[in-house]
């Protein structure tokens, strides 16, 4: 595909192209059914927070470019979980089970203890257990890989730079792409506080348990780390298809094999066996604690990185640090059939009542283009992208995290451009 070239000598921008879904929904796949070429519908769920204030923005951008689709809401997060002790109500499963895809704007999740005290009074003490809505999505509709590109547009002043050998600054060129394995490991959900006694002999036939066996049962709390073979091999295969598709060179298995030797070994163990059948690709093997020093040395040597639940959330945010922060960090959820487009960052709720609005809509947009990728959209994707990387080169128009400000309403005095400018500013550039 064409994409467009930045300049500086940075690599050309690799942020379009997603992995290829069972239904024909992959960008450029000559397979789509013929229903999919008709005007789509979008379930769009803004979430909480910040999510009502930057999802309507990429919906205007999605307008502007001449996607032409029916947008449905649907609810999800807090205010689902308080009034009904669900955060993810059956009605938004059901929407997206019927039109496969989805925009996703935040969430707010708080501790379990935080999350009993803010139930309605008449829920509470009915066995009514928090879980992370989006996370249970991703289970639902087995979106077991979650892709995040981490590419720096040139001009943009959050992107990180180093002291080079010669005393001056140097910008590297950030352009990585996190694979995430988006529906086990730690985030599988199996966890107990005071564990079953079946629980707790199961766990007592492994030798190192027996420290624990003493433990009061009240006492001790056991989240579970869950690897499956088809699902580490799955992950795997997605990112070296996606690594040759896009002309990167290596692809780098990030986990912890050393300590963590059954669940990080199967992925290690599985990435090895799909290289074989990628020849002209490096594989590369890192620990998730070397590798977070690494970013800060040389991120520019990384291409395609996967990873499991955990590490890969953790890894994800470290690359978005160093091309702009969570205002430019896009993502998507993507299964066999359904596919999820989500900014990564929080609800932000100090700043969601602000008016006019301050923060940052160019992950959320980006997002968007990401989904439009997916449904074999990508010259407009190529548009959005490149009317936001012109507006970041030009500089004229940047929000408060770009100038460096604290988020609040004085920030717009300071020169701080406002969500909708922002969001002008890039439709303006659509050509």
């Amino acid at each position: 595909m064409a994409l467009p070239v930045f300049s500086g000598g940075f690599r050309a921008a690799r942020l379009s192209g997603m992995v290829p879904a069972r239904r024909g929904r992959w960008a450029g796949g000559d397979d789509r059914e013929e229903d999919e070429m008709a005007k789509r519908t979008v379930v769009t769920m803004p979430g909480d927070g910040i999510g009502n204030v930057v999802l309507p923005e990429a919906i205007r951008v999605l307008d502007a470019v001449g996607f032409e689709a029916e947008y449905v809401e649907a609810g999800i997060g807090w205010k689902h979980w308080v009034e009904e002790g669900n955060p993810l109500p059956e009605k938004t499963v059901e929407l997206i089970a019927k039109h496969k895809v989805a925009l996703f704007g935040a969430i707010t999740s708080k501790p379990k203890d935080k999350a009993a005290e803010e139930l309605r009074p008449e829920l509470r003490d009915k066995g009514f257990v928090y879980f992370s809505p989006i996370v249970a999505l991703r289970q639902r509709f087995d979106l077991d890989i979650s892709i995040r590109p981490c590419t720096a547009f040139p001009g943009n002043p959050l992107n990180f730079v180093r002291r080079g050998a010669d005393g001056g600054l140097e910008e590297p060129p950030v352009d990585a792409v996190v694979f995430r394995q988006n529906t086990e490991g730690l985030y599988s959900g199996v966890e107990w506080t005071n564990p079953p006694a079946q629980v707790r002999e199961a766990l007592a036939t492994h030798p190192k348990f027996r420290r624990f066996t003493e433990v009061p049962p009240e006492d001790l709390a056991i989240s579970t780390r869950i690897f499956t073979r088809a699902a580490c091999r799955r992950i795997c295969e997605e990112a070296f298809a996606y690594a040759r598709r896009h002309g990167y060179s290596s692809v780098t298995i990030c986990e912890k094999p050393n300590v963590l030797r059954e669940t990080s070994g199967m992925m290690v163990e599985e990435g090895r066996t799909v290289k074989a059948d990628y020849p002209e690709i490096d594989l590369w093997e890192t620990n998730i604690d070397a590798q977070m020093m690494w970013l800060t040395k040389n991120p520019e040597d990384y291409g395609v990185i996967v990873a499991g639940n955990m590490f890969g959330d953790i890894i994800s945010d470290g690359f978005a640090g160093l091309v702009g922060g969570l205002g430019f960090a896009a993502s998507a959820n993507i299964g066999r059939e359904v596919g999820v487009f989500e900014p990564t960052h929080g609800s932000a709720p100090k700043y969601a009542e602000l008016d006019p609005p301050i923060v940052n809509p160019i992950a959320m947009i980006l997002s968007a283009a990401m989904m439009l990728d997916w449904l074999g959209e990508e010259a407009k994707a190529r548009r959005i992208r490149e009317a936001i990387a012109a507006v970041v080169a030009e500089g004229r128009v940047r929000t408060y995290d770009m100038l460096k400000l604290r988020g609040g309403p004085r920030a717009i005095e300071q020169g701080a451009a406002t969500t909708t400018e922002m969001t002008d500013a890039i439709i303006a550039k659509l050509g």
